[in-house]
């Protein structure tokens, strides 16, 4: 099993909206209940050419309209990129994310934690990850 939290960069600090994240670092998880191990696997950039970093804090508002075809098509680009994963852990996804996760199977789970790093995130919610 493989969880995506979405980051600013290579120092694992949790970028908010899983939308605009510049990358996700990708994490496989083993065993369960109590004895869920997780190890970090990759930092995967996101491929998406319409990210804007302005959107991780506060509550931005697009400039491009959420059903123009073409940003729709970035959202299932990004998606793609987690095909892989059964999770993304986000405090925010628009729904055109919501809707390009359940695409590829991927589940979404709400962070509403103070944690800033990736490791302690998943920490945090490993309860909630089956």
């Amino acid at each position: 099993m493989k969880v995506a939290i979405p980051v600013k960069d290579d120092t694992l600090t949790f970028f908010g909206n899983a939308g605009h994240s510049p990358f996700f670092a990708v994490y496989s998880m083993k065993g369960s209940g109590m004895f869920k191990s997780f190890t970090f696997e990759a930092l995967r950039a996101n491929p998406r050419t319409d990210i804007d970093p302005e959107h991780d804090e506060g509550d931005h508002h697009c400039s491009h309209g959420h059903h123009d075809e073409a940003h729709e098509k970035e959202h299932y680009n990004m998606a793609k990129v987690l095909e892989d994963c059964n999770y993304l852990v986000a405090a925010r996804a628009c729904k055109n994310t919501a809707a390009a996760m359940a695409n590829y199977g991927i589940s979404i789970k709400k962070y509403t934690g103070d944690a800033t790093k990736a490791e302690s995130i998943i920490s945090g919610i490993s309860s909630q990850l089956v």
